[in-house]
């Protein structure tokens, strides 16, 4: 039976450690970290996330406002919040919520924001500093992802890690962050054109699932003894399913990650990670 990886706990141990990197920041610098969330809508999934993320930051004793706009919010409005919290010296961090709506250009929303403020990771220079090898701000989940597996022991250098979901969010930066010099896995992306998926995913020692399809990974597709790490979150039949058919699964890995209560506590930490983090690259002046 595989051995549970608790997200849920680990993100209490980290945000214990954010909480004391705050606390010396504000006797040393005077200067208590601030992140700004915006929502645009009413979408309740949405709602609930930025009322979570805003709650973990209370947690920690960083400072979040939230600036909540109508779903009818034009573009050109979204980006002149988002120019003022650019230069609004008491933000530290920018967090979009996504999605948005469908009159606003994402794209366009995530290039606009600071990228000294990019806490999600999301921005180009945010992406390709990752990719050079030099990275500033990570996007939330894959570096909580990366945590998960250091800090439970998990083996990454030399290792094969399948990773299943090429998103900008999940799959791409963790696959490069799992490249870095000092991390050295050998990572595979795969996606919905990859043919014979399950005869790459049987070659993982570490398979990490994120395409959003609920119980997708079968216990036929995972090599014995391999670590999984299910990204997904998929509201079925009442309840939170990930990717991953988890109780056939448990009896094939040696570690995985339960959903809810895995990856999900460890992006919000991660989140109160960056934060802190732009908040002390601006009391450095970089």
């Amino acid at each position: 039976m595989a051995k549970l990886i608790d997200g849920k706990q680990l993100a209490q141990t980290i945000q214990a450690e954010i909480a004391q990197g705050v606390e010396r920041l504000v006797q040393q610098h005077g200067v208590r970290p601030g992140l700004a969330a915006v929502l645009v809508g009413t979408n309740p999934a949405s709602q609930k996330y930025v009322g979570n993320k805003r709650k973990a930051c209370q947690r920690v004793g960083i400072e979040s406002g939230l600036h909540e706009l109508s779903a009818e919010t034009p573009q050109v409005e979204l980006l002149d919040l988002v120019s003022r919290l650019n230069t609004d010296p008491l933000v530290h961090g920018i967090l979009v919520q996504l999605p948005l709506p469908p009159q606003i250009d994402e794209s366009a929303v995530i290039r606009a924001v600071s990228p000294h403020k990019d806490v999600d990771g999301f921005g180009p220079e945010s992406l390709g500093l990752l990719v050079s090898g030099k990275p500033r701000f990570v996007a939330c989940t894959p570096l909580g992802i990366e945590q998960l597996l250091l800090r439970n022991g998990v083996r990454l250098s030399g290792s094969h890690v399948v990773v299943v979901g090429r998103s900008n969010i999940v799959g791409k930066p963790l696959a490069m962050l799992l490249l870095q010099k000092g991390i050295d896995a050998t990572v595979t992306v795969c996606h919905s054109r990859t043919r014979d998926l399950a005869a790459v995913t049987r070659t993982a020692d570490v398979l990490v699932m994120a395409i959003g399809q609920p119980r997708f990974l079968k216990a036929d597709m995972v090599r014995p003894g391999a670590v999984v790490i299910d990204v997904g979150t998929n509201w079925v039949d009442g309840k939170w399913v990930g990717d991953v058919d988890f109780e056939a699964v448990a009896e094939v890995a040696s570690a995985l990650t339960p959903v809810p209560g895995g990856v999900g506590p460890m992006t919000v930490t991660m989140l109160l990670h960056n934060t802190l983090r732009a908040a002390q690259l601006q009391c450095q002046g970089t």
